[in-house]
């Protein structure tokens, strides 16, 4: 079975939504189960330095102060509810993921799971700016991969045009929102399911393959 993730690393969903698909995994012994991760941007026209947090979302959420609080509340609440943490007291910036999913995209197989995790968590409950490639590359670092070699590879704009195939691709299969998961090539979920739904839809569609 072949999962394919798209999302976006600024997007708290994605985040919750992965952990519940992963907890959903760890019980399914149907078969085995690969999860490509694909390329998605909430907003790509977000400039290479990022923009103030706050101020985007109000704009985009057309909230004051007060309702912008509440929504980042319930998405906390949910976090919690999955067993993650969300400090949007941290987060200061709405950075471009361009690179960050360039850098996912050029990390070895067996660490994008955790190289991924590590972006949400650096954004969500670090506050740190993933906009940056310098941050990202000390993330990569931290976690067993070469720094100057991963460096070097952005610099060559390696990955991007998978990156780039990916988000083609969103916009041609009308993808408008994420999380986006799509299984073995034709089943669609959308949104940020419980784990429960997740194991069901496995379940199913392990046995009618």
């Amino acid at each position: 079975m072949i999962i394919e993730i798209f999302q976006d690393v600024v997007c708290p969903w994605c985040r919750i939504g992965k952990k519940n698909l992963m907890d959903a995994l760890a019980e399914f012994t149907a078969e085995p189960v690969e999860v490509h991760y694909r390329a998605y941007q909430l907003d790509p026209s977000t400039p290479e330095e990022g923009s103030p947090f706050r101020d985007v979302m109000v704009k985009k959420m057309r909230a004051d102060e007060d309702r912008l609080n509440g929504m980042l509340q319930q998405v906390t609440d949910a976090g919690i509810a999955s067993g993650l943490h969300f400090d949007f007291s941290k987060v200061e910036k709405m950075p471009n993921t361009l690179k960050a999913h360039q850098l996912i995209a050029i990390a070895p197989t067996e660490n994008k799971k955790e190289l991924v995790d590590a972006i949400f968590q650096a954004y969500f409950e670090d506050g740190k700016d993933i906009g940056q490639v310098d941050v990202l590359l000390e993330l990569a670092e931290q976690h067993g991969l070469n720094r100057s070699q991963l460096a070097a590879s952005l610099l060559a704009k390696e990955g991007l045009e998978a990156v780039e195939d990916d988000l083609t691709f969103a916009s041609q299969a009308g993808v408008t929102g994420v999380p986006f998961f799509v299984i073995n090539g034709k089943y669609a979920l959308t949104g940020a399911q419980p784990s429960a739904t997740f194991s069901q839809v496995l379940q199913q569609i392990s046995e009618e393959s």
